[in-house]
């Protein structure tokens, strides 16, 4: 099976909330996979060596997919609460300052992944929808 075909039966036969938080769940577990050297080198040169060894792609990946999360949630036919996308984009928001944080060697990986993490619990939730809710 080509990759496009593989993808149009993911898309097919996956829920909205179940990409995201598959999506999700993969960025984060390689930020899990990389953070603990970043978050704990005291030198800003360790930090830069660490973000260009693999780190910084990761990060990259992450801040595209709350971009992503971003712009759907900015639709007017988004189905969420305006409160909860209000929030949802403000977190984004969040996402997009602390990241350009840690590029730059100053900020932890850390309260990164906690943030997917949250949202990744949330995704798994029954009650909720899709941060797309169309």
């Amino acid at each position: 099976m080509s990759v496009t075909a593989y993808k149009r039966t993911i898309s097919l036969t996956e829920e909205p909330r179940q990409i995201e938080r598959r999506i999700l769940v993969g960025v984060t577990s390689e930020l899990e996979r990389l953070y603990e050297e970043f978050d704990t080198a005291e030198a800003r040169l360790d930090r830069l060596r660490i973000l260009s060894g693999g780190l910084q792609h990761w990060l990259w990946k992450n801040q595209q997919i709350w971009l992503t999360f971003k712009i759907d949630l900015m639709e007017s036919n988004n189905g969420l609460s305006p409160e909860l996308r209000a929030s949802l984009i403000s977190l984004s928001a969040w996402v997009e300052k602390h990241t350009q944080g840690v590029m730059a060697g100053g900020k932890l990986v850390k309260p990164l992944i906690d943030v997917n993490r949250n949202i990744i619990e949330g995704l798994s939730g029954r009650s909720g929808q899709s941060l797309a809710a169309e």
